[in-house]
């Protein structure tokens, strides 16, 4: 399976915004964006030009494939259940974006970053509903209770990063509890608590083409 194991600090200055994709360092004054707040490569700062239809649609749905760092076959994947389900597009598809696992692990406080939440997950240092799962593009549902596995609770960086948690904003559809490392989905995500800016009717338009 494809895998990006390149730099990551690359792609916020390309998109041109945070994408807080190397958790507290995001935070810091090292973020790359605050230093170097133009497109990457050689000609970054002399880029110029006004994007075209398909172009600005390919840079929404870049950013979001990069935000939940999927690959794109996957992220289609997904877009196409979207559709096939009842509701808007668009918001049903954000809904199944956050309701990975990875993601649910991130929001819950126990990593830093989407990316250290699948290696977690991959890891086996994740419980749903009591069990191991580790899957990060598995679907959960409102009721599903996600925990850090016990063997695990040593581990110092989850500590950390529930120190990282009281930094964000607090999010209506999941309830967490720190001193257990434990947290439960109890309610469906909605669009707009997903901060993320993003024209995600661009999105639908591009794969409706």
């Amino acid at each position: 399976m494809a895998k990006y194991t390149g730099p990551v600090c690359r792609f916020c200055r390309r998109e041109g915004m945070k994408l807080f994709l190397k958790g507290e360092r995001c935070l810091t004054d090292k973020c790359s964006i605050d230093r170097r707040n133009y497109p990457p490569g050689q000609h970054g700062q002399n880029r110029k030009g006004k994007l075209s239809e398909f172009g600005a649609q390919m840079r929404e749905k870049q950013k979001v494939r990069r935000v939940y760092g999927m690959c794109e076959k996957p992220f289609r994947n997904l877009f196409d259940v979207a559709v096939q389900k009842r509701g808007v597009t668009s918001e049903v598809f954000f809904q199944l974006l956050e309701l990975r696992l990875d993601n649910v692990a991130f929001r819950m406080g126990f990593a830093a970053s989407r990316n250290e939440a699948k290696q977690f997950v991959r890891h086996n240092h994740i419980l749903v509903n009591g069990k191991r799962v580790n899957i990060p593009s598995a679907r959960l549902a409102v009721g599903d209770v996600v925990a850090v596995a016990e063997g695990s609770k040593k581990n110092t960086r989850f500590v950390t990063n529930a120190d990282l948690f009281t930094k964000r904003a607090p999010l209506p559809w999941v309830d967490v509890d720190h001193t257990k490392l434990q947290g439960k989905v109890i309610a469906m995500p909605q669009r707009d608590d997903v901060q993320l800016n993003v024209k995600e009717r661009m999105i639908v338009e591009l794969y409706n083409k």
